[in-house]
């Protein structure tokens, strides 16, 4: 099996700014949400977990692993994707013609960078080999795995696992510490 999770709740979130790259860690709802994910798969088999190596996503892969003896390896392949220097922007849906809105309103227009952002066709190749290089094996030889990770890299991984075209980048609506199974 596959599953997916996106990290808990961050200040950015809160405040609605970008997050990206920047290394924001948990609030206190995050751990919380955490805590609450631990407890709801405790019994959920999971034999390794690969998670992003920001911070917000490494927290809380060990809070829902805590006391089960379940590797969790960072692999800097599923990091967020960078929002360039639109990261740290707070509410950019609410700025009229703000040019890095294109990414969560037009997905299918965004082929070029944006103010440095990361294109999807970089988020794809590097999600892209993940899958390929770790997952797949894995994945035929029977292991459950779950990675932890984040909204828009996430998202990736769907869209690559179920096939679906760039126009239903965000249709999955992943929400914070909740597992999807994918395969």
């Amino acid at each position: 099996m596959l599953y997916i999770m996106r990290h808990g709740k961050t200040e950015w979130n809160a405040l609605h700014k970008l997050q990206g790259r920047t290394d924001i860690p948990l609030n206190d709802e995050g751990k919380r949400m955490a805590r609450q994910a631990c407890e709801k798969y405790k019994e959920l088999n999971i034999d390794v977990c690969y998670c992003s190596p920001l911070v917000r996503a490494v927290e809380t892969a060990q809070i829902v692993l805590k006391n089960r003896k379940i590797p969790i390896i960072e692999d800097k392949r599923l990091s967020e994707m960078s929002f360039g220097k639109y990261e740290g922007i707070e509410n950019s849906l609410a700025i009229p013609d703000c040019p890095i809105n294109v990414i969560f309103n037009q997905p299918e227009k965004y082929i070029e960078s944006v103010g440095g952002a990361e294109t999807f066709e970089q988020l794809f190749a590097r999600t892209g080999s993940f899958l390929k290089e770790v997952v797949e094996p894995q994945i035929q030889a029977g292991k459950d795995i779950l990675i932890v990770g984040h909204g828009a890299m996430n998202s990736a991984i769907i869209c690559q696992v179920k096939k679906l075209p760039i126009e239903e980048f965000w249709s999955a609506g992943i929400e914070q510490c909740k597992i999807i199974k994918l395969i």
